[in-house]
């Protein structure tokens, strides 16, 4: 049948052109046409998403693998459609393979711009800064004129996986593991040291204590001592004045003594006996003549001294005891 309709999605842009010339064009178009006469050309609008997988060497010759998805949409659906052929059968089915070849010219220029920035770094930084090669890429994308010819925009790049070969990523493994083990054995030292650190300051802190509370009763021991150094020299003191008194008080009596005395200094003993009125007693005159006696003992041939005048001399109270009776045993 030579007339035919064509209803397109409001995300395709279609083109008619009869006779060499365009006759109709926009996106989401519906209309009748005459086949034998007329080519439609149809450009999705819609985003779409190509996966890739990349193959690359770092800056230190590392081998790296790079997986995700490059997002993209036409903007110029006519400067493409004069590049590429999207020309479509009755059927809808495209004529060419020209469709399939976009995405593979966007991979291939996304590739050459993440070899660029992957060669520009190393394996770490690649695996520990994959944000940074998509940024560098997406933004060398924007500005690649070969994608800006086609007519399409770069809309993402996304990285989902970044891998190292299995032999770097087991040697990275095993120095990631002994690195983090040591960060522990590390973290065990620190903690150790602190608390070493900690009891070296309480030891100090208590032997601080202890040279302060020595300190303390030392000076409560001299401020003892001062005080009975105080009251020792207080008393001392006391008993030098005291012994100055005394001295003082002796030599008034000496001196009182000795003026009193003065006037019977040169006056013979009897002469004072006398005087005091002791020759009234018949006791003491027998005691000085028998002083005299003895004082003129070479005169005296024999001596002569009844019992009757030493009682008397002795008195009552040095006489002896009478004699106790003696008792009588009772005979049965």
């Amino acid at each position: 049948m030579p007339i035919r309709y064509i209803k397109a999605a409001p995300t395709t842009y279609v083109i008619q052109f009869q006779d060499g010339k365009v006759r109709r064009e926009g996106p989401g178009l519906s209309f009748l046409y005459w086949a034998p006469t007329t080519t439609l050309v149809a450009v999705p609008l819609a985003s779409a998403d190509v996966p890739f997988v990349f193959n690359e060497i770092t800056q230190d010759f590392q081998a790296v693998t790079l997986q995700g998805q490059l997002t993209y949409r036409v903007a110029d659906p006519k400067r493409l459609a004069s590049l590429l052929d999207y020309s479509i059968a009755p059927s809808g089915r495209y004529l060419s393979h020209d469709p399939e070849k976009l995405e593979e010219r966007l991979v291939q220029v996304a590739q050459v711009r993440a070899r660029t920035v992957v060669q520009g770094m190393g394996l770490r930084e690649v695996l520990g800064r994959s944000d940074v090669v998509e940024a560098q890429v997406l933004a060398a994308l924007g500005s690649s004129e070969a994608i800006r010819l086609l007519g399409v925009e770069v809309m993402g790049f996304s990285l989902l996986s970044v891998r190292p070969t299995p032999e770097m990523a087991r040697a990275l493994e095993a120095e990631a593991r002994e690195g983090l083990q040591r960060r522990a054995d590390e973290a065990i030292y620190t903690r150790r040291n602190a608390a070493v650190e900690q009891e070296r300051r309480i030891k100090e802190s208590e032997l601080a204590t202890e040279l302060a509370v020595e300190a303390k009763q030392r000076q409560i021991r001299e401020a003892k001592m001062a005080a009975d150094i105080a009251v020792e020299e207080q008393r001392g003191a006391l008993m030098e004045r005291w012994s100055q008194n005394e001295r003082q008080a002796a030599d008034a009596r000496a001196y009182a003594l000795e003026k009193v005395l003065a006037p019977v200094r040169d006056v013979d003993w009897k002469t004072l006996m006398a005087a005091n009125g002791g020759g009234n007693d018949p006791k003491l005159n027998i005691a000085l003549a028998f002083r005299e006696m003895a004082e003129n003992a070479q005169k005296i041939g024999e001596l002569n001294m009844s019992p009757e005048l030493l009682s008397g001399l002795l008195g009552p109270s040095q006489r002896e005891p009478p004699a106790e009776p003696q008792r009588t045993r009772a005979s049965r």
